[in-house]
């Protein structure tokens, strides 16, 4: 016959320690294990009703007017960059226009030779550009009654009174007018004696 621990403890003289009696609970008392601050999150304490939640550093009315006068000043070079683009453009429009105008106006009226033995040289543009023509177109461009017009690479040559249409379309494209009131040092390719020669290479 099997005993349980209890009884054999018994049987070999232990005595049976005394139980104390439950006490009730307290009215109002949480349950036991459910304290004040049982089962409530860490995070809990940061997010307490009546605590605010701490926010940035406002800004000083310095650091404010500076970010307003960056904003002016990027607004301001943007309208800039715009305005100098359109400039552009019209300029790039009216060079189109004009160049137009010109080639019109020089149809039919352009005077180089084809056995012109000559050749003019003169500078244009920073370089030294050249023009064939014949002993007499070479003598009357010398004395301002002839000149050279640059249009699309090309360097015609014509009457004065068309160089001077030429001169109020486009201003530009008068590549050579000499003024016969000139000394003669102010172009020195005016002289045939100094011209260079057409073996030269530029």
């Amino acid at each position: 016959m099997s005993h349980s621990l209890r009884d054999q403890l018994l049987g070999l003289g232990f005595k049976e320690a005394p139980r104390e009696p439950r006490r009730p609970p307290a009215a109002g008392a949480p349950p036991a294990g459910q304290g004040a601050g049982a089962g409530k999150s860490p995070k809990s304490k940061s997010t307490q009703p009546g605590k605010p939640r701490p926010a940035g550093r406002p800004r000083t009315p310095g650091e404010i007017d500076l970010a307003r006068a960056y904003a002016l000043r990027a607004q301001q070079e943007k309208q800039e960059r715009i305005a100098a683009e359109r400039q552009r453009q019209e300029q790039a429009r009216l060079r189109r226009e004009a160049r137009a105008r010109l080639e019109a106006l020089l149809q039919g009226r352009a005077l180089n030779a084809a056995e012109a033995e000559h050749v003019r040289h003169f500078e244009y543009g920073g370089k030294i550009k050249r023009v064939h023509v014949t002993a007499e177109q070479l003598k009357a461009l010398n004395a301002g009654q002839l000149g050279v017009v640059q249009l699309h690479g090309r360097y015609l040559l014509v009457d004065a009174a068309t160089l001077a249409e030429a001169e109020a379309v486009f201003p530009e494209a008068v590549a050579l007018k000499v003024d016969p009131q000139a000394p003669a040092a102010e172009d020195p390719y005016a002289d045939p004696r100094y011209q260079v020669p057409d073996d030269l290479v530029w």
